[in-house]
């Protein structure tokens, strides 16, 4: 049994992932939060032994064999460091940190002390996006030429907080969203963003100057050119993914979810097709396949190097939005 420790006593932690640490074969023993009283409560609602105020006295815990990391995300780096440093292995949320050096960092960090680091990126395993990574290797829709991804919701009351009033913290809706749309982009068409070019726009949630929701295009190595829309203000919308190649489409609906829902329809000369979808909880896959990378049994199902790929096509986001220009997507990786 893998043992964890929480830093952070977040919201995602509650709903999804230590409910998926469990399913798994894991067991949370100890939740480090800042404020002891909320450490205290939160521990007890969830059912874990210990909690902690201090990130040492959490890591100092022989008891620990990893740790997920799901605090704000300006504490991710220096938090990945001291736990790479500790042995730990590490599930951080995204963005891994908010510059590329320091994720950068991170997976040095994680590589030297011999630990797996992965990133939290679980819509790569909804089975929606895994049967149209499928049918496009299968060259089901021929060769692709273009996406769209519709991924505008409405941030619910209890998650707004920082996301929309800390710019310091990497608030906003492109560090939050759309580094999801870039990872689930590079899964399904298996290739890499090169470029970026964007808007955003403050509809009103967002404060200090933070982007609430944005629009622009991505290009791919291949050539391929995929849309996306991303918003914190959108009440009413579904969200979804499209794949367009010279042969067929695929439509997914109501796929860029927490949830294990959604369908995917195939569209080409002999109709419309809906693809066979084997639903289930994308926490627990993400779980599942840590647990056996830790085991020696494989990877994370997003690894670091994952994790950097879509902070490099956030930041590229971020940084044509700003400037009106086209960026270049450029995450500094070794090359393999």
């Amino acid at each position: 049994m893998t043992n964890w420790g929480l830093i952070g006593a977040s919201t995602i932690a509650k709903e999804w992932v230590i409910g998926a640490i469990r399913a798994t074969g894991g067991e949370v023993v100890s939740v480090m939060s800042t404020s002891a009283e909320r450490g205290r409560a939160y521990a007890g609602e969830q059912r874990i032994a210990k909690s902690v105020t201090a990130l040492a006295d959490l890591l100092d815990d022989p008891k620990i064999d990893a740790v997920y990391i799901s605090t704000t995300n300006e504490l991710h780096r220096d938090q990945a460091l001291a736990a790479a440093k500790a042995g730990k292995h590490i599930l951080c949320e995204k963005p891994l940190a908010l510059s590329l050096d320091d994720a950068r960092a991170m997976i040095a960090a994680a590589e030297a002390a011999g630990v797996v680091l992965a990133t939290n990126h679980h819509l790569r395993n909804a089975a929606t996006h895994r049967a149209m990574r499928e049918a496009i290797k299968a060259g089901r829709i021929g060769r692709p030429l273009s996406a769209r991804v519709f991924h505008a919701v409405y941030l619910p009351p209890h998650l707004q907080g920082w996301r929309l009033d800390k710019p310091e913290a990497g608030g906003g809706v492109i560090l939050d969203i759309t580094v999801h749309d870039a990872d689930t982009l590079r899964f399904v068409l298996d290739d890499d963003p090169v470029e970026a070019i964007a808007f955003s726009q403050a509809g009103g949630m967002g404060k200090a100057g933070l982007e609430d929701a944005v629009m622009g295009v991505l290009r791919f190595g291949s050539g391929t050119i995929a849309q996306f829309h991303d918003g914190f203000t959108t009440k009413f919308a579904e969200t979804g993914l499209e794949v367009h190649g010279t042969e067929g489409s695929l439509i997914g609906r109501n796929v860029m979810t927490q949830r294990p829902t959604g369908t995917v329809t195939l569209r080409d000369a002999d109709g419309e097709h809906e693809l066979p979808l084997d639903h289930r909880n994308l926490y627990e896959t993400t779980l599942a396949a840590f647990h056996a990378a830790i085991a020696g049994k494989g990877t994370p199902s997003a690894t670091g190097e994952d994790g950097v790929w879509s902070l490099a096509t956030g930041l590229a986001v971020v940084e044509a939005a700003r400037t009106g220009h086209a960026v270049r997507i450029e995450p500094g990786l070794r090359a393999p």
